[in-house]
């Protein structure tokens, strides 16, 4: 997986990508990482790529030719047009199911914008997705771009020392991943489960999955319409949503 990122500040992409599995990754070749800074495809010695909007308004707008000089430039190295993700909030929520799709691909380029946005004509000459992170706004693409990588980084083989943590983690199958614990046995007077240690590995997963199953009707209710569940995880999934709606009822 190759990853390239237009951007105005490729130190911020560099430092936060280099560090941890992705940076181990990086080193180890089982992705590679390159930050292209749009301002070096400014036409003016002042690396200037912001100018005021047309029609009037707050705010500058980033401009089209650097932009697209630097979106060029990542097209002639790898020889054919790449996927070109745009981040921002008036994008599709990103999600796991979208990694997975993202993770295919040989190359991604992610376009972070900065100021009021970008020249809509440079978006939809190079954009192919437009993706967000959630439904705020921040400073630049930098942050969301990079929780982008790390999620798809994960799904590429070799990244991860297990390779089942990618199979197993939150959000596969639309269940969120069942509680974790580690020694000592007993801590602040908290057990842990007595099917975690007993070394019956068939009671253990069918804990895991029970587990998970109410943690998802617990946190993350809406996941569960997608959800591949069995009659007896469909009930036990009712069971959660009812004991939680009247808790809430009690509450009010």
């Amino acid at each position: 997986m190759h990853f390239h990122v237009l951007t105005l500040f490729p130190e911020m992409i560099e430092q936060g990508m280099n560090t941890s599995i992705m940076g181990r990754a990086i080193e180890r070749g089982y992705i590679s990482l390159k930050a292209t800074d749009i301002r070096d495809y400014a036409a003016n010695k002042h690396n200037k790529v912001d100018d005021t909007p047309y029609g009037g308004g707050a705010g500058m707008v980033m401009q089209a030719a650097p932009v697209y000089g630097a979106y060029e430039a990542v097209k002639e190295q790898i020889g054919y047009r790449p996927r070109v993700i745009y981040l921002t909030p008036q994008g599709s929520t990103f999600s796991q199911p979208m990694a997975e799709e993202f993770a295919r691909e040989q190359d991604l380029v992610f376009l972070c914008g900065h100021y009021e946005g970008i020249d809509e004509r440079v978006l939809e000459e190079i954009v192919t997705d437009y993706v967000s992170i959630g439904d705020y706004v921040l400073t630049g693409g930098e942050l969301p771009a990079m929780v982008m990588m790390d999620a798809i980084s994960r799904l590429v083989p070799g990244v991860l020392h297990n390779e089942a943590s990618a199979e197993f983690e939150s959000f596969q199958g639309n269940l969120l991943e069942h509680p974790h614990y580690s020694r000592p046995e007993v801590w602040h007077e908290k057990r842990v489960p007595e099917v975690l240690l007993s070394g019956h590995h068939a009671n253990i997963e069918k804990w895991r999955r029970e587990q998970s199953v109410i943690r998802t009707a617990e946190r993350r209710p809406d996941l569960l319409e997608k959800a591949d569940l069995s009659a007896k995880e469909k009930a036990l999934a009712d069971r959660c949503l009812a004991e939680k709606k009247l808790a809430f009822t009690q509450e009010v």
